[in-house]
C-alpha cells in the first residue's frame, strides 16, 4: 500500500511541477504535507530535509554570491568572459560551458556552478545576452564535467563504494574518461545548439522589478584630469560595457567609433540599463552631467534616495523640458537620466543628437506622458512627491557602490569556504556558514543584503530530500528496478542497459542522484548475473546515468540557477530531454565498447552486502 501511495504522490507532484498552475514552492510543500497526512512519513522524516546539509550549504552559497556581487567581483570577471561575446551567443555560451566543465571534472560540480553562478550573470548583463539563455547551460555544463573523472561528483564517489560492497573493484580515478569525455563534449555541443531555440529569453517575473531593464538616456563628461583623456573610445564602450550613441567636443557632433580618442571636457550620451547608469556615476573619471548639482552633503547623505518616477496624465512637467521648468531648484531632486517608450526611443535618441549637437542637453528635451525619470535627492523632497499629481513615484531603487577594496577579501572567502568543503575538512554547510558570516563581518556585504536569496530554492529542494525518502522507505525504488529489469530481458544485454539507465535517471528526479544509483545498482547486478554477462557495464552505466538529470530542476546545480534565471519547471524538461535522449543513444553504445557484456575476466560479485540507501541529496 505504501509503494502505491508513493508512487501516486510522485505523479501529482510532476503534474503539478509541470502545469506550474500554482508556485513550485506551494507544490514542493504539497508533497511533504501528503507525504505526513498519508503516514508514509512521520513529521520528524518529512521535515528534516530542510535542515539537511545540502539546503544549509545552498543558500550560504546563494548569500556568498551577493558578497561576491557587492565587491564589484562579478563585474571584472564578467567583463573577461564577455569579452567572447562579441563573436555571438552561441561562442559566448560555448566558452563559457566549456570552462565550466573543465573545473567541474575536478571538484564538485554544485561548487562550479555556485563559483560561476555570479560571473555568468556580470557577463550574461555586459554581453547583452538574456540571463535565461545561459544559467541553464552553465548548470548543465557542471553535471556534464563531473562525469568525467571520478571525484567530478559524488555520486560517483557512492556509486564506486556500492560496488565494492557488492563484490565488485571500486570505478578508478581516470576510468570513466573514455566515455565521459566525450559525453560531455556531446553535451555541450547540444546545448549550444538547441539552447538558442529551446530557452526562454526571460529577464524578470513582471511587476516592479521589470523597471530595471529599462533603457535609459543620459550625459556624462570626461574632466580635463579624466584617465580616459587620450584613450580610444573602446575603453568605455567595451571595457566598461557601456553604450555611447553620440560624442559632443564644442558643441559638434563626432562619430562614437571605438577608435575616436577621447579629450577632455567631453561629453558623451550614454545609453543603457539602470544598473549601467548608476554604475557611471560612481566611475572615477566620468561624470553624469546635471545641470544644476545639489550641494555635495545634500546628495552624500545617507537620507538621499534613488527613485524612478513616471509621468503623469496630465503632470505640469509634460510637454516641458527639465530646465524650462528649473527642476532642481523648484523639486531639489536631480534627473540622472531618462527612459522613453521604446516605440519612440528611437526618435528621443535622434532628437537628443539634434540638441545636444546644437549646444544644447538633455535637460533641454521635452518630457511626454510616460517618460520615466531616474531621480536622486533627500528623503523629504521624494516624499512630496506622494500625491502624484507631477510625477508618480514607481520604486525606490537600493543601490550601493560596490565595494572594490573588499575584492580580495570576498574571494579569499568564498574560495576559502568552498576549499575548505570540498577538502572535507569541515561539513560544506559549516564552510559555507562561516564564509557567509565572515564576509558579512568584514563588511564584503551587508547582512540584508546577504540573506536576499530564492527562497523557494529551499522549500524546492527540502521537500523534494523528504520524497526521496519516502521511495527508499516504501521499497517503491526497488519495485521500479525489478520491474525494469524483466522487462529489459526481453531485449538482451544493450536492452536491458538502456532501461536501468531510463529507470535511474526517471528516480533521479525526486530521489537524489546518489540514491536513485544506489537503487538501481543490485538490481543491475541481479540483472547481469541472470543475463551471465559481466556486471561492470551494467554498474557503470548506472553511475553514469545518474548525473544525467537533466529533465527537472531538482539536481542541486539546477537549483542554484532556477531562480536566478528566471526559469519554469517546462523549461528544463523542453532543453533537457533532447540532451538526455542523446547522451542516453551514446552511452548505450559507448558503455559496453569500453566495458564489454562478455568481457575476459568475468567479473562477477562475491558477496552481498547491505548497501545503505539513506543517502540525501548533497552537494556533488
Amino acid at each position: 500500500m505504501s509503494i502505491a501511495i508513493v508512487l501516486g504522490v510522485v505523479v501529482v507532484a510532476l503534474v503539478l511541477f509541470s502545469l506550474e498552475t500554482i508556485p513550485i514552492e506551494v507544490s514542493s510543500l504539497t508533497v511533504v504535507c501528503l507525504l505526513s497526512l498519508t503516514g508514509v512519513l512521520t513529521p520528524q522524516q518529512a521535515f528534516e530535509g530542510f535542515s539537511n546539509d545540502t539546503v544549509i550549504f545552498i543558500f550560504t552559497l546563494l548569500a556568498m554570491t551577493q558578497g561576491l556581487a557587492s565587491t564589484g567581483v562579478v563585474q571584472l570577471i564578467g567583463q573577461r568572459l564577455a569579452f567572447f561575446a562579441r563573436y555571438g551567443h552561441q561562442v559566448f555560451v560555448l566558452a563559457m560551458m566549456g570552462a565550466v566543465a573543465a573545473f567541474s571534472s575536478v571538484i564538485s560540480n554544485t561548487v562550479a556552478t555556485a563559483a560561476f553562478l555570479p560571473v555568468a550573470i556580470g557577463a550574461a548583463h555586459r554581453a547583452k545576452v538574456p540571463k535565461s539563455k545561459v544559467l541553464l547551460p552553465l548548470a548543465y555544463a557542471s553535471m556534464l564535467g563531473g562525469m568525467i573523472f571520478l571525484y567530478g561528483t559524488s555520486t560517483n564517489l557512492v556509486a564506486s563504494a556500492a560496488m565494492q560492497k557488492l563484490g565488485m573493484r571500486g570505478i578508478g580515478v581516470t576510468e570513466l574518461l573514455p566515455v565521459g569525455l566525450p559525453v560531455a563534449v556531446l553535451g555541450v555541443l547540444v546545448v549550444v545548439l538547441l539552447g538558442p531555440l529551446l530557452l526562454p529569453s526571460r529577464e524578470g517575473r513582471g511587476g516592479v522589478s521589470e523597471w530595471s531593464l529599462r533603457d535609459y538616456l543620459t550625459e556624462a563628461v570626461l574632466p580635463p584630469d579624466s584617465r580616459y583623456v587620450g584613450k580610444e573610445l573602446a575603453e568605455i564602450t567595451e571595457g566598461l560595457g557601456l553604450r555611447v550613441i553620440g560624442v559632443i567636443r564644442e558643441g559638434q557632433g563626432v562619430p562614437a567609433v571605438p577608435s575616436y580618442r577621447l579629450v577632455g571636457n567631453e561629453r558623451l550620451i550614454i545609453e543603457g540599463k539602470r544598473e549601467d547608469i548608476l554604475r557611471v556615476k560612481d566611475l572615477q573619471g566620468i561624470d553624469i552631467r546635471p545641470d544644476v548639482k545639489l550641494a555635495d552633503a545634500e546628495l552624500s547623505s545617507r537620507d538621499a534616495l534613488l527613485v524612478e518616477a513616471s509621468m503623469p496624465p496630465g503632470s505640469p512637467l509634460v510637454g516641458r523640458s527639465l530646465k524650462e521648468v528649473l527642476f532642481v531648484e523648484r523639486y531639489g531632486l536631480v534627473a540622472l537620466a531618462l527612459h522613453r517608450k521604446p516605440a519612440i526611443q528611437r526618435l528621443t535618441k535622434l532628437q537628443l543628437l539634434r540638441r545636444v549637437f546644437g549646444g544644447h542637453s538633455l535637460s533641454t528635451v521635452p518630457l511626454a506622458v510616460g517618460d520615466v525619470l531616474l531621480l536622486r535627492g533627500p528623503r523629504s523632497r521624494v516624499a512630496e512627491l506622494a500625491d502624484g499629481s507631477t510625477l508618480l513615484v514607481l520604486t525606490d531603487v537600493e543601490y550601493q557602490p560596490p565595494r572594490y577594496g573588499k575584492a580580495l577579501v570576498a574571494v579569499s572567502i568564498f574560495l576559502g569556504a568552498l576549499g575548505a568543503g570540498t577538502l572535507n575538512l569541515v561539513p560544506m554547510s559549516v564552510a559555507g556558514l562561516a564564509g557567509m558570516l565572515a564576509m558579512i563581518v568584514t563588511g564584503c556585504v551587508d547582512a540584508r543584503i546577504a540573506f536576499r536569496v530564492d527562497w523557494r530554492v529551499v522549500l524546492l529542494i527540502g521537500s523534494m530530500m523528504a520524497l526521496g525518502v519516502a521511495m527508499e522507505s516504501s521499497g517503491a525504488g526497488q519495485f521500479l528496478g525489478s520491474l525494469v529489469a524483466r522487462m529489459g530481458a526481453f531485449g538482451g544485454p544493450r536492452g536491458v542497459l538502456a532501461l536501468l539507465m531510463v529507470l535511474t535517471i526517471i528516480l533521479s528526479a525526486p530521489m537524489s542522484n546518489q540514491a536513485a544509483a544506489l537503487v538501481v545498482l543490485p538490481v543491475a547486478i541481479s540483472a547481469a548475473a541472470k543475463l551471465g554477462v559481466d556486471a561492470r557495464p551494467f554498474a557503470i552505466g548506472v553511475t553514469l546515468a545518474a548525473s544525467c538529470s537533466f529533465i527537472t530542476p531538482l539536481e542541486p546545480s539546477c537549483v542554484l540557477v532556477y531562480g536566478p534565471g528566471h526559469y519554469r519547471f517546462t523549461d528544463f524538461f523542453r532543453l533537457g530531454t533532447p540532451l538526455t535522449g542523446a547522451l542516453l543513444a551514446f552511452l548505450v553504445f559507448a558503455v559496453p565498447a569500453v566495458w564489454p557484456f562478455q568481457a575476459q575476466g568475468h567479473e562477477a560479485p562475491v558477496q552481498r552486502a547491505p548497501v545503505s540507501l539513506n543517502a540525501p541529496r548533497s552537494a556533488h
